[in-house]
């Protein structure tokens, strides 16, 4: 499924938007840790796909969904995911609105897409081995 498929809902409404990431990979973690830095209203809940609430509060995402992707519930339930996720994020912190502009070029998402995915598929080559190997992927 990519991020152009139709979009997924979540029965849970988080209280704040919830990035869902992989908490076991050196190179997700980095980025959540620059993500935080960002978040400077603390808009953001961030949970590693690892922590048992993620499975009970959203059980309509695939586990190797998450895997893959970084997600990003919104408070309706939302779910927006790798790229999707990351435009998304260019909107809801201001500290990212400069980035929001090539993100929204009409037409540009073919693009973005293609770079998250090629970054999500090397992230263990650019940040080195993960903790228990759980960056590759297949």
């Amino acid at each position: 499924m990519t991020a152009a498929a139709t979009p997924l809902a979540t029965r849970t409404r988080p209280a704040r938007d919830t990035v869902l990431y992989d908490g076991r990979c050196r190179f997700c973690r980095g980025q959540i840790a620059l993500l935080r830095r960002l978040d400077l209203g603390g808009l953001i809940e961030f949970t590693s796909l690892h922590d048992p609430s993620v499975v009970r509060d959203f059980p309509e995402i695939p586990p190797e969904a998450l895997r893959a992707e970084m997600f990003v519930v919104d408070r309706e339930g939302r779910t927006w995911r790798g790229a999707s996720a990351v435009r998304y994020l260019s909107r809801r912190l201001v500290t990212l609105w400069p980035l929001a502009v090539p993100l929204h070029v009409p037409g540009s998402m073919p693009l973005w897409r293609s770079l998250y995915a090629l970054v999500a598929r090397n992230r263990h080559r650019i940040a080195g081995t993960c903790d228990d190997g759980g960056c590759r992927l297949p």
